[in-house]
Formats: structure tokens, C-alpha cells, sequence
């Protein structure tokens, strides 16, 4: 009987909802420490944690169990900077005038899937067209399969700046956006912007701080925001609870966005030991996504993939970030996990976890910068990051131990997102 629930389950996610679940877990990480627990039983009822007990709990008919007694069971993944509604490719510069929204939420369907079936129970996703909070709405529910999505809405950029959605356009479409689209100019406009993300129901805030890699324009790192504009959008993101995020790869923009408060600096690419020690004094975190710096200066080697505008920022600021990680980690800033998938390929968001190691993060380390310390930046540790009775049932599997293999984290063969089972192996 506990067999047939199981399997039904998996075929109508949401059936599971209301079912306590015994998950007996062979090898358990739950974060607290590096330490791994053998032979445990984690209590499930509703989307809750109830109960984490030494041994296999004998459980009743009414009880779904899942036998993970040859898995090593941990905290679903966290990835802090993705964007959910698209993937690189091509035609994507094309695809902004042949694409009506529909469009890109039907597509996204997909990435919202692989990014769960990854063993990713939770994103930040950094900006797109609106679409996003419309994703978050489908999964939350239980209209599409995907993770937990915590939004930008729209990035905020300066005009010409990284994110103004009107780069690269001939000049009868470019007119003059501003803060409703995004676009702001002084601190007064950068209020007005956070006000709209909040009217359009985004949940996060994102800057982009400096020049960037993969817009239609010639500077990648020149910063784009005053110390006061970044001000402001913190000051305006703080008054709705907002944790905010600043795209950046020069380092003077990023070191204004951290002197404006701004809680978490992406991509780092030119980052300075200046930099660094302020990021630690200010406590701000570091999203390094070295998948995206190393898929981008890939496929700037292939003829036509980018607009030529791009090239050679790709292949500039792209092998950068991996060197700029290991020195941020061994000069003490702390770390949140991040791949910018959608840049890189969505569903392949672990590979970030050997790029880091392999430049002498510790497995742990790199494992708690996707569960403990992506919380601690999301202001929801509450709910997320471990495995702790009370806590909300984000819970995966891996074929084997990630503190001897970190690649393990490439085979992720259950995952449970708030108490419902999406993915397993019977």
C-alpha cells in the first residue's frame, strides 16, 4: 500500500499533500555540521519536518515511506541567481521582437522542471520580462512543476546601463524608459523603481551596478550607479523587507554598491582586495556563478553565437571569475551559490559545485554556500538550509556521499519540495 502512494505521488505531485512520510535515510547530511548521520528517519507531515529520529522509525499503514536507506539524504539546493524564462542560444537577441510573453512562459516550463529535478528546491531569479512572477505563481500552485522562485521581476538599470531593455535597438524603438520599465537616473527615480518591482509583485531586488557581458553595448565593467542611487534602492527595497542583489564586474562599481548597502554582489569578475575587505566589514555576500563566466567565453570562440559587440567582453571577463572565487573564499568573504543559469544551461546548475572546489573550496563549504548560507542571504533560514524538525520538507537524495565526491551532486535521484515528492527512485 505504502508503495502504491508513493508512485501515485510522482504522477499527481499534489496528491502527496497531506500525507506523513517516513523517509528512511541511509547516510544523512543536514547541514548543521559536516558531520554525516547513518541509519535516521526524518517525519514529514504536510510541507513540515516534524520529527528527525536515530534509526528507522516502524511505521504505520497510513504512513507513505520512502526507502533512501542506500542514499545520502541533505537540504535541497539553493541557487541564487538564475533566469528562469530563458536560455542562451543564438537567436535570443532575435527572439525579444519575434516573442510575445506567452511565448516565453511556455518555454519556460521546461527550465522551471530541470531546475527541480537538478535537486534545486529553491532560486533567486535575478530579472527577465515579468514572466518570472507569473512562473512563481504557477508553481506555487501547482499549475507547472519548478522550484521555489524568488523573483526580481525586472533588474534595474541606469540608461544605456546593463539591464536598459532598450540596448541595441534601432533608434524609432529605443524611446526613453524609466523607472516603470526599470530604468533609473537619480534617487529619487530609484524609489519610484523599487515601488513598481513591489506593484509588479517582485519579491527581491536587483541592480545592475556595472557594465555587463551579454548586453548590446561596448562596456562591461564601467560602473553605472552613484553611491546614492544605490542608496536609495536599498533604502526603498529595505522599507518592503526586499534583500537586494548588484550584477558587477568593475571594481568600482562594486565597491559603490556595497557603500550603498546593497546585501549581495553577483559575478565579482574584477574584484579587489579593497573590495573584498569591505564585502567582509559590510558583512555583504558573494554570488561568484563561475558557470556563466566559463560558458560564456566558450561559446564566444563559436562564429555567431553572440553579436560581435559581445565577443570580446566574453572573452575577457568570462575566465576571470573562477580565479577572482578562489580569492574572494580564501580572503574570508562570504559566499551564497550561484550559476546565473539561463546563461549557463538550467538543469546543470551543480556543475557549479566542482568549479569551486577544484580551486580549494572545501566540499562542505561549497555544499553549505547552496543550503545554509543561501538562507542566511534570503533572510529565510526560519524555513530553509537544513534539516531540523520545523523546518520546510526541501529534501533530495544523492547516489552517494558529496563530502568524498563532490560530482555526486550531478545525480540527484529524489527530491521533495515542501513535503510533496517530485522525483524518485521506486
Amino acid at each position: 500500500m505504502n508503495k502504491i502512494i508513493a508512485i501515485l505521488c510522482i504522477v499527481l505531485p499534489n496528491f502527496a499533500f497531506g500525507q506523513t512520510h517516513y523517509l528512511y535515510c541511509g547516510e544523512m547530511l543536514d547541514m548543521t555540521n559536516s558531520k554525516v548521520k547513518k541509519e535516521m528517519t526524518l517525519v514529514v507531515e504536510n510541507d513540515r519536518i516534524v520529527d528527525v529520529v536515530r534509526g528507522y522509525k516502524e511505521a504505520p499503514d497510513s504512513v507513505v515511506v520512502v526507502d533512501l536507506k542506500n542514499k545520502t539524504v541533505m537540504p535541497g539546493f539553493m541557487d541564487m541567481h538564475v533566469h528562469i524564462e530563458h536560455q542562451s542560444n543564438p537567436n535570443r537577441y532575435i527572439k525579444r521582437f519575434t516573442e510575445n510573453k506567452a511565448d516565453i512562459a511556455l518555454g519556460a516550463i521546461k527550465y522551471c522542471r530541470r531546475t527541480l529535478m537538478a535537486g534545486f528546491t529553491t532560486v533567486r531569479d535575478l530579472g527577465g520580462t515579468g514572466v518570472n512572477v507569473s512562473l512563481r505563481e504557477a508553481v506555487n500552485h501547482g499549475e507547472i512543476v519548478g522550484p521555489r522562485i524568488y523573483t526580481a521581476e525586472k533588474s534595474l538599470a541606469t540608461t544605456g546601463g546593463h539591464a536598459d531593455p532598450s540596448n541595441g535597438v534601432k533608434d524609432e524603438l529605443k524611446g526613453d524608459p524609466g523607472p516603470k520599465e526599470g530604468v533609473i537616473n537619480s534617487p529619487s527615480d530609484a524609489y519610484k523603481a523599487v515601488r513598481q518591482r513591489y506593484k509588479n509583485g517582485a519579491d527581491c531586488i536587483k541592480i545592475t551596478a556595472t557594465g555587463g557581458v551579454l548586453s548590446v553595448a561596448k562596456d562591461g565593467q564601467g560602473p553605472q550607479f552613484t553611491v546614492d542611487e544605490v542608496k536609495a534602492v536599498v533604502d526603498a527595497a529595505n522599507d518592503y523587507g526586499y534583500v537586494t542583489a548588484a550584477h558587477a564586474h568593475g571594481a568600482e562599481g562594486m565597491k559603490r554598491a556595497v557603500l550603498g548597502g546593497i546585501h549581495s554582489i553577483e559575478h565579482g569578475t574584477m574584484m579587489t582586495q579593497e573590495v573584498m575587505d569591505l564585502m567582509i566589514e559590510r558583512g555583504t555576500y558573494y554570488v561568484p556563478t563561475i558557470s556563466a563566466g566559463k560558458f560564456v567565453a566558450e561559446k564566444a570562440k563559436k562564429k555567431g553565437y553572440y553579436p560581435a559587440i559581445i565577443v570580446p567582453k566574453a572573452l575577457k571577463i568570462g575566465p576571470m571569475i573562477q580565479e577572482t572565487f578562489a580569492k574572494a573564499y580564501k580572503r574570508g568573504v562570504k559566499i551564497a551559490f550561484g550559476t546565473d543559469a539561463g546563461v549557463s544551461p538550467h538543469g546543470d546548475n551543480a556543475l557549479e559545485f566542482g568549479f569551486m572546489t577544484e580551486v580549494g573550496m572545501s566540499n562542505y563549504e561549497a555544499l553549505k554556500s547552496a543550503t545554509v548560507n543561501a538562507a542566511d542571504l534570503m533572510n529565510v533560514s526560519d524555513d530553509l538550509g537544513t534539516l531540523e524538525k520545523g523546518k520546510l520538507a526541501d529534501i533530495i537524495a544523492l547516489d552517494s556521499n558529496p563530502l568524498e565526491d563532490i560530482q555526486s551532486t550531478l545525480n540527484v535521484s529524489f527530491v521533495m519540495k515542501n513535503g510533496i515528492v517530485y522525483k524518485t527512485t521506486e
